[in-house]
Parts: C-alpha cells; structure tokens; sequence
C-alpha cells in the first residue's frame, strides 16, 4: 500500500512540476542517448545549451559519425569528462557501420555500446521504447534512501542492488516511462541533496529521514577518492604570429585536446627555478601570467604559463625537446578543441 500511494503521488506531483526540457519532448532514441550523455556529471542548465548545439550540428547518429573528432571535441569545450565525447563519438561510427546507425531497442544490448552503462541504457530503453526497466541515477538513490529508510552504501555492490531491487518494485505496469522521469525530477527539484523541501514535501509522512532527522545522512555514500595537487609550467612559445601548440595523449586528462609544451611538476616552482631553465638557453621570457587554479573531480592543477618569443623554429629545441608541436595561428587555435584551463589563459592573455 505504502508503495502504490508513493508512485500514485508521485506521477501527480509530476503532472504539475516537470520541466520544459527538448529531450523530453522527443522519443528519438539518439536524442535521448545524446541528453543523458551530457548531463553525466553535468547539470542541467549548463548541459542544455550543448545539447541544442549537438542536435543543431549533427541531427542524426550519421552525422555525428561522419563528422572530424576534433570537431565533436571543439564542440563539447567546457563541458570535462572528454572521455564521454570520445565514447560518443566512437559509438556514432561502429552504429553507422554495424547497425545502419542505429541504437538497439533493449537494455540489454543497449549496454554493449561503448559509453552506455547500465542507467544510460535504462534510460534509452525506457524513454525511447517504453521498455518496462527502472532508471536509477542519484536523484533516483536519494528519494529511496531517504523515503524507505534503506541505509546500505550506494557505492557498495550489496547496497546498489537492494536499491535496484526496491525501484524495479516500484515501477508501475502503466507508465512507467513517466514514473521514470518523476523520481528523477522529484530528486532534482525537491528531494534534492542540501535543503530538502521536506516541510512542503508530499511524502512527509511517510519518509523515514523526515521522521528521524536523517536528511543529511542518507543516502549512504563512502567517502570520495583523496584529491590530488599537480603542477602545470605551460610554454607559450610564439614564433612570429604562431604558436607552438600539440594534441595531447596517453591515458591522462584531457586526451584529444591541445595545449602548449607542459612541464609538470611534483611541487610548485617558484618564479626564479623556472626561468633558469630558459636563461640556460640565452632565451628570455617575455611574459608570465598569474597562476590558474583548475578544479576537476580527483585534482587540483595550480597552473602558470609563460610566453616565449623564438626568431626560429630551431629555437624551440633548446627549450624543450618536442617534436608533436605544430605552430599555428589565432584563428586555427580558436578552432582547435582545448581544456578550459587552456581557453581562460588564452581569453586573458592572447586573445585581447
């Protein structure tokens, strides 16, 4: 009984208080894939406006497919995580070559495409093909923990499955579509996670946090990975109206993207220990900027670059070795996809 009224007044709550939002206006599969990739890690007012700009640039699967990946890249600038770009973007052309460009029309084979997990296919299957499947993304966590009382770590593998156990029960046999996209959007604007609306809430008599004070304390959540610091000394070296700039690699942040010559750090240089690596090479600095602090989920890079003139290429060899670099000019630069650390140093001190 209990669990009938929380989905009968959830959908009617629903029915007043949903958001305006184009994906929901859509059962386009690709539409759907494309919103709940953004909005990983994402909220959603800064995700909108990249989703317009997605479906404006590549309206379908083959178009995104058939398109550069620096472009796809240059187009989600800001957003972080590239790694969902890449995957994306990777999907986009083994769909067009495999499948015509197009999604599976399950869960289950919606999760062996790259990229797609087990809420983003649960996602898709539900909104796109009204597959009978629960959704469960940390709004979806936050309600049930906080109504029914479960106090199991969400991040534990026995504590994620009693929470999916629980919301495969609560789906109903009639839009569960629907009911999908409430408990979300009930999490997102009113079970939210700092300053709850419990006084107005309609489930007040029936939440558990609310009858014990336990707001803050569920959901359960272990505690997050220790953040680590970095240093970044960025070569800004200028040869003529170009500069030197290379795609970056490997398997750390930011693959994909360009930046200047890097010279990483353990702790912070100060002013004096960089430039005597240039003064070495009887090459001055012409300017350094001030440091930039840069937040991401795991790190903290504190930043400083430093714009260097060379007369010739040959030049640059006696500051660093590095032969990836390639010089280019303002407008190819502004065109070529790059972090946001990058993008503010060049707003504030090239680009003027």
């Amino acid at each position: 009984m209990k669990e009938k009224f929380f989905v009968v007044e959830l959908l009617k709550w629903y029915s007043i208080h949903k958001r305006d939002l184009p994906w929901r206006e859509s059962t386009d599969p690709y539409h759907i894939w494309l919103s709940e990739i953004i909005l990983q890690q994402t909220r959603v007012n800064q995700g909108l406006p990249y989703y317009l700009k997605f479906i404006r640039s590549y309206p379908t699967i083959k178009s995104l497919a058939n398109a550069p990946e620096q472009e796809v890249l240059r187009l989600w600038q800001g957003l972080g995580y590239y790694s969902r770009a890449r995957n994306l973007h990777y999907s986009a052309k083994k769909l067009l070559s495999e499948n015509d460009g197009i999604l599976p029309r399950t869960y289950k084979e919606l999760l062996l495409v790259k990229g797609i997990g087990k809420y983003t296919a649960a996602a898709i299957a539900s909104f796109a093909y009204k597959e009978k499947v629960a959704v469960v993304d940390g709004n979806v966590f936050r309600v049930l923990a906080r109504i029914f009382g479960i106090d199991k770590d969400i991040m534990d593998p026995a504590g994620i499955k009693e929470f999916y156990k629980l919301a495969e029960l609560l789906l109903p046999d009639k839009n569960h579509h629907i009911y999908n996209q409430a408990i979300m959007e009930f999490g997102a604007l009113h079970c939210t996670p700092a300053a709850p609306g419990c006084d107005e809430c309609i489930f007040k008599k029936m939440c558990f946090a609310y009858k014990h004070d336990l707001q803050s304390k569920l959901p359960v959540k272990s505690k997050k990975v220790k953040k680590k610091t970095r240093y970044f000394n960025y070569l800004c070296i200028r040869h003529k109206n170009k500069f030197l700039m290379k795609e970056r690699d490997g398997k750390d942040i930011w693959k994909g993207l360009f930046e200047f010559p890097l010279m990483e750090d353990k702790k912070e240089k100060d002013h004096d220990e960089i430039i005597e690596r240039f003064n070495k090479t009887e090459i001055s600095v012409d300017q350094e900027s001030k440091v930039f602090k840069h937040i991401l989920t795991h790190q903290t890079i504190y930043s400083k670059f430093y714009v260097i003139s060379i007369k010739e290429l040959g030049d640059f060899n006696k500051i660093l070795k590095d032969s990836k670099c390639k010089p280019y000019n303002q407008h190819e630069i502004k065109k070529l996809p790059k972090s946001m650390l990058i993008n503010k140093f060049l707003e504030e001190y090239i680009f003027v």
